[in-house]
This record gives C-alpha cells, structure tokens and sequence, in this order.
C-alpha cells in the first residue's frame, strides 16, 4: 500500500442550523449548543458546536482516505482543545507519523486534528489504521 503523507482536507464553515441539527440528530438538547440566551451566560459567551459534530469531519477525512479499511480497522486518540462557534471555518488535517507491527500487518499512526480560521487547535490527536 502507498502512504499518503497527507490526508485529504475537509473544510466547513459551521452554523447554528448545523449544531441545532446535530442536536436533534444526537439527542443532545444541552443548552450551551441551541440557546443562545443561555449560552451567553456561560464562559463560552455564546453556542457551541457538539465536539462529535466536529470529531465526525476527522472521521470523514480518515474515511476518504481509507474507505472500509478505517471502518473496520481504524482507531482514534484525540484531545478536545477549544471550542467551534457559529460562523467558524473548521479545516481537518492529517499528516503520516510512522507505521509500527500489527497482530494482522502494520498499523499506520498519523497526527490528526482541526484548526479554526485563526489556525487555533480545535482537536488535535492521533489516529492509525491496520493495513494488511
């Protein structure tokens, strides 16, 4: 299998019909995401986006990247590190660490995350695949 050294890039610009779809989607009604009057009053000073809302644009990427071999195989280790507001652009990346021995092959790591406009962390972590 040829590596990729980076994976695809997934970009979205989020909004609060996003996230109030995402609660609906998900069951979680928490306040911080679809009250804004709430919301204003927390230290956030505002809504924000579900972190699986966000976490599922990494899980899209690793996707393209691997079609069923991530389904199957695929792991993840990541670190929410700030939070998506309405009106952000959340850009994915991907980027080859090292591949190690596997019970079944090799297994491929890769450090992973998103970015916000600001190029501020969003999530940040790791990911790995087992390639046969």
């Amino acid at each position: 299998m040829k590596i990729d050294e980076n994976l695809p890039i997934i970009k979205k610009v989020i909004t609060q019909s996003q996230i109030n779809q995402y609660a609906k989607a998900s069951g979680d009604f928490n306040p911080v995401h679809i009250n804004s009057a709430f919301a204003s009053t927390t230290d956030f000073g505002g809504t924000i986006a579900h972190g699986m809302l966000i976490l599922a644009f990494l899980s899209q990427m690793m996707t393209l990247a691997f079609k069923e071999m991530w389904v199957n195989g695929g792991q993840m280790k990541i670190r929410f590190k700030s939070p998506v507001y309405p009106g952000d652009t959340v850009t994915t990346f991907g980027k080859y660490k090292e591949s190690k021995p596997d019970k079944k092959g090799e297994r491929l790591f890769y450090l992973i995350g998103c970015i916000n406009q600001n190029n501020k962390d969003i999530i940040t972590g790791e990911a790995s695949i087992a390639v046969n």
